[in-house]
């Protein structure tokens, strides 16, 4: 009890000396991912954009006739995998790409996958103006349940940010993550049923995705945007304590390791 006092304690102290410093960190990684592009940070707004446009040409022909609404359909789901796939993939490199910051000035370790789970999340959030966008444009109605999706949104950022501290741990001792987590995320775009629906998999298979936190955090998303009910108790409660684990367990293995990191950057 006394030592959770005093991590909690000195958690906040350092947060509060050194936000200005996240903030930066922050603004950096925003000016880093749009460098050298014409557009900058409206890639935001026409990435999402351009691929629910392709997913629909493609895909119209097989499933908007069994999917109600189905551009909003690819683009709340794409959104929410989006935002975890380049917030986690973009944490797990922060401390090996920041080695000579690291080595040089002393800032707390947990700041640079912080920074670049909030910098993806900033992105993410310009990217719900095209949902609510594409939602008029399609005449998707809007209801009272879109006012709790800000409880996806926070649930999405526990899981992004302990997935992130987790691969930002392992990728320093195990340089090999980097590449095998790139299939991963590839594995889960097509098993988080982004553009086709559940009902076309095999009854078999489809316990494989209630096993899929992602794609339990997808479905209250479009819980709130395009299909306007109240969550399914046990989605919610899936998706929460998938979050809260996966962020607990960052957490631990961070702070564990992160005096050994100068040693293997």
């Amino acid at each position: 009890m006394v030592f959770n006092r005093l991590f909690e304690h000195r958690f906040v102290i350092n947060f509060i000396k050194y936000r200005y410093l996240l903030s930066e960190l922050v603004k950096r990684d925003i000016k880093i991912k749009y460098r050298r592009s014409v557009l900058g940070i409206f890639w935001s707004f026409l990435q999402p954009l351009l691929t629910m446009i392709v997913f629909t040409i493609v895909f119209s022909t097989l499933f908007k006739g069994s999917i109600t609404h189905y551009p909003v359909y690819i683009l709340s789901g794409k959104l929410a995998y989006d935002f975890f796939s380049q917030g986690s993939s973009a944490a797990m490199g922060s401390i090996t790409r920041n080695a000579s910051m690291i080595n040089k000035i002393y800032l707390p370790k947990y700041m640079y996958p912080l920074s670049v789970v909030t910098s993806n999340f900033i992105t993410f959030m310009f990217s719900m103006i095209i949902l609510i966008s594409v939602m008029i444009v399609t005449h998707v109605p809007f209801t009272i349940y879109i006012l709790l999706a800000g409880i996806p949104i926070i649930l999405s950022i526990m899981f992004c940010l302990g997935a992130g501290l987790v691969l930002a741990t392992v990728s320093v001792f195990f340089r090999d993550t980097i590449h095998l987590y790139g299939v991963f995320t590839l594995l889960l775009l097509y098993g988080s049923a982004i553009f086709y629906p559940i009902r076309i998999v095999p009854q078999s298979l489809q316990f494989l995705f209630a096993l899929n936190p992602l794609y339990a955090i997808i479905t209250l998303f479009r819980d709130s945007f395009l299909y306007g009910t109240i969550f399914e108790t046990s989605q919610l409660l899936y998706a929460t304590i998938w979050s809260i684990a996966i962020l607990f367990i960052g957490i631990l293995l961070f702070y564990r390791y992160k005096d050994k990191f100068v040693l293997y950057i």
